[in-house]
């Protein structure tokens, strides 16, 4: 019993050693892994976390405290304190830190006759982010991204809070799977929580497949699980392609206040309606240079009905350029829209101007100078849509955290 306690207790502390090297860097939660994955997970996440540029937290003060007070702290500790969590075979999380700024300030007496207690750091709650640029290969292009990798601490009217505070076109927060996949994604705009969008799930796969040197990553959203498979160089990811939920398809019948509001004169495809957990209508105009020319009113376009994204698009062959309008979800125009991609390349095939099959590459962003490059591709026919790929490049670029009293 005693060597197996001691070799539990080894266990634990090389445990502690590699969680704590990379406690600053992404926090992964509920991640299940494959069972052959999980005999080299601590091998590859021990080399990834080693470009964790913080020293470990939440031990140290621990470590100062006389041994016969931590174990009144334990208890409290395993709810509130730095925690380690393993599902399916890995994955691990560090929820909380201890307040870096705090201080144990000894025995206190509280008076005659009452036995003396002691003050310890204060705990706080840490809600740490990566932001990542999406759909490109150059930091501070593309689409920015939020992702609070471990929001169980959060309720859906923080997240809310913190998707509009960071403000960026969409904020993801990442819980353990409850399904099929690794993990599970909320997906906020400043405004609402949306079912599925197509940046956020690409941004979220690289950031959270990143240290454990997964090459698929399944997330699960509010549209089912969404697979996107990745591509490396060494340990590097440089392209990601998801397999989107497949659109409905639909008249839209608000054409022509859309064409006012847009100030354009006509569509040169039918204006349509797709809906793939957002809900996208597009317009064909006769040349790139008048889709960068365009000025919307996006007063009149926020009131619309029964749509989120106003896409304007031309080109030929496999370059297309777009431009997208969400100014009713909080978003006058968008980087790079990844779940408009996918529509687009079905709308181009449905109406002839490419073959099911061909991957198109797609230019967004940069009249306001966050140029992106999306690619798309669907396979099938016109009445048998099979699947809708849509791809791209990610950079993490940024991390910080939140600390909530």
């Amino acid at each position: 019993m005693a060597d197996r306690d001691q070799r539990l207790a080894a266990a634990f502390d090389q445990l502690a050693e590699r969680v704590g090297r990379g406690a600053k860097s992404e926090a992964l939660v509920g991640l299940r892994l494959d069972a052959d994955r999980a005999a080299d997970l601590a091998r590859r996440l021990a080399r990834a976390q080693e470009r964790a540029r913080d020293d470990r937290v939440g031990t140290d003060a621990l470590g100062r405290e006389p041994l016969a007070h931590i174990a009144c702290r334990l208890p409290a500790f395993r709810r509130q304190g730095p925690e380690v969590v393993g599902l399916a075979g890995g994955g691990f999380c560090m929820a909380y830190e201890v307040d870096p700024h705090a201080r144990r300030i000894g025995p206190l007496d509280v008076g005659a006759g009452r036995r003396r207690e002691w003050r310890y750091p204060r705990l706080m709650p840490t809600l740490r982010y990566v932001v990542a640029d999406v759909f490109t290969e150059r930091p501070l292009e593309g689409n920015q991204l939020g992702v609070f990798t471990d929001a169980r601490d959060a309720d859906t009217a923080l997240m809310q809070r913190l998707a509009r505070e960071l403000n960026f076109s969409e904020t993801t927060f990442v819980l353990p799977a409850e399904g099929a996949g690794h993990a599970r994604v909320r997906i906020f705009t400043p405004t609402t929580e949306l079912p599925f969008a197509g940046h956020p799930t690409l941004g979220t796969a690289v950031v959270l497949a990143t240290p454990l040197q997964l090459d698929e990553i399944r997330l699960e959203t509010g549209m089912g699980v969404v697979p996107v498979r990745l591509e490396r160089d060494g340990g590097r990811i440089t392209f990601g392609r998801m397999t989107q939920p497949l659109p409905t398809v639909q008249r839209y019948d608000a054409a022509d206040e859309l064409l006012a509001a847009l100030a354009v004169e006509r569509s040169e495809l039918p204006v349509e309606l797709y809906d793939n957990g957002i809900q996208h209508v597009y317009v064909a105009l006769r040349s790139q240079d008048e889709v960068a020319a365009l000025r919307p009113d996006l007063r009149r376009l926020a009131d619309l009905p029964a749509v989120i994204g106003i896409n304007c698009f031309a080109g030929s062959g496999r370059r297309w350029k777009t431009r997208m309008f969400a100014p009713g979800d909080g978003v006058p125009e968008d980087p790079a829209t990844g779940s408009a991609a996918g529509p687009l390349a079905l709308h181009l095939a449905r109406h002839g101007r490419i073959a099911f099959g061909d991957e198109i590459e797609i230019s967004q962003g940069a009249e306001i100078a966050r140029p992106s490059t999306l690619y798309a591709r669907v396979e099938g026919t016109p009445d048998a849509v099979q699947a809708v790929e849509v791809g791209g490049s990610a950079v993490i670029v940024a991390r910080g955290e939140f600390r909530l009293p």
